[in-house]
């Protein structure tokens, strides 16, 4: 499903790649809030760039591109915050205390495509090695 939607919503040609999703330690990716991360992933392979090692993202997709808030946000970023990531990019209808994050910059999308203008806009993210 994420592949249909970067495909409609963000313009992003996927139909002749071969994409497999693998997570660490061979984990099982059912939690919605790993949508935006999946997805960001993918448009990275395809883009042959990386966002940063310091970037946490977290929300749910919908059908229309739409980011979608997810539960216990507050704490998955405090919790981002204390494993070194420095930026996060999330749901615009996320309600946190921004206080509690100081030292995080916090970049909120509301669509799937400007997720991805964030991700790879905000800095010069060094361009991945061929495999």
């Amino acid at each position: 499903m994420l592949v249909a939607i970067l495909e409609r919503r963000a313009h992003i040609q996927l139909g002749e790649e071969e994409i497999f999703v693998n997570a660490a330690g061979g984990v099982r990716l059912t939690e919605p809030a790993a949508d935006l991360a999946i997805a960001l992933a993918i448009a990275s392979n395809k883009r042959n760039r990386a966002t940063g090692g310091d970037t946490v993202a977290i929300g749910e997709l919908g059908l229309s591109g739409e980011l979608r808030r997810v539960s216990q946000l507050e704490r998955r970023l405090l919790e981002a915050h204390r494993l070194g990531f420095k930026r996060a990019i999330i749901p615009g209808a996320s309600e946190i205390r921004e206080p509690a994050l100081k030292g995080m910059e916090v970049q909120r999308v509301d669509m799937i495509g400007d997720a991805i203008k964030v991700a790879f806009a905000e800095r010069a993210a060094p361009v991945l090695a061929p495999a």
